[in-house]
């Protein structure tokens, strides 16, 4: 049965969220704060954890609540697949009912089958035309998350991204938001080169996400970057 938080509820916690994240100087610790605030409101969450990523889809700080989040999380990386950083990549929520049969991540799914997480939702971390990383929950059962659970992550992505991108850091090598600020994320870029991958090698478009997202971690460069060269290679006129 869908769950929903009453309206002065959900304002609770986002603002309870604002007042946090607003008084802290590390972003390592906002981060923890906010994914703690995510299990507490989503029911049936087993563990929550935000993530933010450079523009390689490279994790630059993680908050997590449990050690479950940590490694699963730690797995999407290593192995360059999984749904948070599809969703982070296609600027969209992913919604996962069973981790054991959905076929888009097969590497990762492989990977956590011995956690207890079957049902994971993920969300992008947008602000403006920026994705800086994505939130994600994990619940033990498969399709324990509705509809409604989505669109609460949602509700906490939006001011938590604007927060985060304007959060100093003595512990980062710079300051995010100039981070952002020279690494324009573009989703049309990434849209279109995926197309062209669609078309030449049959794939359908996670796969051909995926395969982006390998080539940007394999060759240090941005996901727009390996996109747009892409694009750059492919002849107009293609009849």
């Amino acid at each position: 049965m869908e769950q929903n938080l009453p309206l002065d509820e959900l304002s609770s916690v986002i603002g309870r969220i604002k007042g946090l994240l607003l008084t802290e100087e590390k972003v390592d610790r906002a981060v923890h704060l906010l994914a703690r605030a995510i299990k507490d409101s989503i029911p049936g969450t087993v563990g929550a954890g935000v993530s933010l990523l450079d523009p390689r889809g490279r994790r630059t700080s993680a908050g997590f609540t449990d050690a479950i989040v940590e490694r699963a999380d730690a797995l999407q990386y290593e192995l360059g697949q999984g749904p948070c950083l599809t969703a982070w990549a296609a600027d969209e929520t992913v919604f996962v009912d069973d981790v054991m049969t959905d076929p888009r991540w097969p590497d990762w799914s492989a990977a956590v089958s011995s956690l207890p997480i079957r049902s994971v939702i993920s969300t992008p971390l947008t602000t403006e035309k920026e994705s800086i990383g994505a939130l994600k929950v994990y619940a033990a059962l498969p399709s324990a998350y509705e509809s409604g659970a989505g669109r609460l992550l949602e509700l906490f992505a939006a001011p938590a991204a604007t927060l985060l991108s304007h959060i100093q850091t003595s512990e980062a090598p710079r300051r995010i938001s100039e981070s952002l600020q020279s690494a324009l994320y573009s989703r049309d870029v990434v849209n279109r080169a995926c197309g062209v991958l669609m078309e030449r090698q049959g794939l359908n478009h996670d796969d051909a996400l995926q395969q982006l997202i390998r080539k940007a971690r394999d060759t240090g460069r941005t996901l727009r970057q390996v996109s747009a060269d892409l694009l750059a290679e492919t002849p107009a006129d293609r009849n």
